[in-house]
């Protein structure tokens, strides 16, 4: 490792060894009576040039050297007009500093460079996100850049007790993350299990929080999220007040947030601005969806190959003259109208937004009615398809996994039946049950059952009961709705939660 001296020259030389890209410059420039040299070395297009002219340059020109001794590291300070200052020696710190968008001032005679906070990275505004509009509630989102996000969440949470605890992951990426947590009200020892799993994270490149999501995942194996998402900082801090904690990585809009519940992904911002009643409609609505999206293509076909008397007699005898003479099987022909259904969703979502409607016409409309009159598939097929796939959007966050369910029950029905629908169900309840994250089960409050974290899971009470906070996230002060009067409220706890 090595250290500046007291050569300008020399101490460029050093920088420009550790760094030779063409987009590392280096300004360099010299006092109005040419008694002093500076030089600052910057990064292009990560730096404020203007606000280095202002509030570096032209200070400094103004200096003059001293008639005793030398110029001393602190009048170079006050010279200067920001209030992000730092001193560094080694050339590899610097090095560090440089790529991350600060400046770094280099003085003549000083073995001392002063590290100057002039970061502005390329960054878009902040605007509504697009996988999570709301009717009801703010628009904010969040955007690429984790200093602007970090900004946003403070908007919301203006207390001393939000603490971000950053770190730097990736060998070559140098990646900022931000741990974020309410003091008090989080869990210490969960913050600091995110926070030892991120230290050990040996990889090249982060560039985005799914990266990190995948390896905070205690089980790398498993279909179902481990760790909840979320694009709009009000999400988070509200996630933040019940005792979760939020990460924050440089570079991605979407935030992460632990621990989670599979009952988040049935909920909706909108929730909490509309009456309780109707979101627990929507809520119970959105679970009946998600079922029926997943086991409807595999009742479907288990009634057809195992005759069963699963369905009415009178819709019996209607699929059963629709589907006659049709030269695939019940599980071939729902496998092929799957397949269409998922290669027009890929394809709908990479393809240009002016042939995306053109896309939708042409599959829904041209290939599927085609498919039925030319007697490839049958319409019952197309229906149930086409009604399991709206279904399944209803919970956008749920779309993988049940995709990835959907198929597992439909391959569990053509071959077993009934009875391998039933197995295979139990079995994913079983798993679901035995899951956790940093302690907490998936879930929960159902398995094992809170009864007093049930006002806000499948069922929505409006926000005077929801007074405690949930105490699956253990959370130190569990008082979330103080009362006016002071006096104790349930069980004999005051105001501050305690006893």
């Amino acid at each position: 490792m090595k250290n500046l001296t007291t050569s300008l020259n020399e101490n460029i030389e050093l920088i420009k060894t550790e760094l030779p890209a063409e987009d590392i410059l280096v300004y360099s420039f010299t006092s109005a009576d040419k008694s002093l040299r500076f030089a600052i070395v910057y990064a292009d297009g990560v730096v404020d040039k203007a606000l280095l002219g202002d509030l570096a340059a032209r200070p400094l020109k103004r200096l003059t050297a001293p008639e005793k001794g030398k110029l001393a590291l602190n009048d170079i300070k006050e010279a200067l007009l920001f209030p992000e200052l730092k001193e560094q020696t080694e050339t590899e710190e610097l090095k560090k500093e440089i790529l991350d968008g600060n400046a770094v001032l280099l003085t003549d005679g000083l073995k001392e460079a002063v590290i100057v906070g002039a970061k502005l990275p390329p960054s878009r505004a902040v605007i509504e996100p697009p996988t999570d509009v709301a009717v009801k509630g703010p628009r904010e989102g969040f955007v690429e850049d984790i200093k602007i996000n970090m900004a946003l969440l403070r908007k919301r949470l203006k207390t001393p007790q939000l603490l971000f605890e950053m770190q730097k992951v990736g060998k070559q990426s140098e990646t900022n993350v931000a741990v974020c947590y309410l003091k008090g009200i989080a869990d210490e020892e969960a913050k600091d299990a995110i926070v030892e799993k991120l230290k050990k994270i040996d990889t090249d490149v982060i560039v985005d929080s799914s990266y990190i999501a995948t390896f905070l995942a205690p089980r790398k194996r498993s279909v179902f999220r481990q760790s909840g998402t979320t694009e709009k900082p009000d999400i988070l801090a509200a996630k933040m007040a019940e005792g979760r904690i939020g990460i924050l990585v440089d570079g991605s809009p979407i935030a992460l947030t632990t621990p989670y519940l599979l009952t988040e992904d049935f909920q909706s911002s909108e929730d909490y601005f509309v009456s309780p009643f109707w979101a627990t409609i929507t809520r119970v609505m959105r679970v009946i969806a998600v079922l029926v999206a997943i086991l409807l293509p595999a009742f479907y076909v288990s009634s057809q190959l195992f005759k069963l008397q699963l369905l009415p007699l009178s819709l019996t005898l209607t699929i059963a003259s629709s589907i006659q003479g049709l030269p695939l099987s019940p599980s071939l022909e729902m496998f092929l109208v799957l397949f269409v259904l998922e290669v027009l969703k890929e394809a709908s979502v990479r393809m240009p937004k002016y042939v995306g409607m053109a896309l939708s016409v042409v599959g829904a409309l041209v290939l599927g009615e085609t498919a039925v009159s030319a007697g490839f598939v049958s319409t019952p097929a197309i229906i149930i398809v086409a009604f399991s796939g709206i279904c399944l959007y209803t919970v956008p966050n749920f779309t993988e996994t049940g995709s990835i369910l959907r198929w597992l029950f439909l391959i569990v029905a053509g071959s077993i039946g009934p009875f391998g629908i039933v197995l295979t169900a139990a079995f994913v309840l079983y798993y679901l049950i035995s899951s956790d994250a940093f302690g907490v089960p998936m879930l929960a409050p159902f398995a094992p059952l809170v009864k007093e974290d049930l006002k806000d899971s499948l069922v929505k009470f409006n926000m005077e009961r929801l007074d405690k906070r949930p105490t699956l996230f253990k959370p130190k002060n569990r008082t979330r709705l103080q009362s006016k009067d002071g006096k104790k409220t349930k069980k004999g706890e005051t105001e501050n939660g305690s006893k």
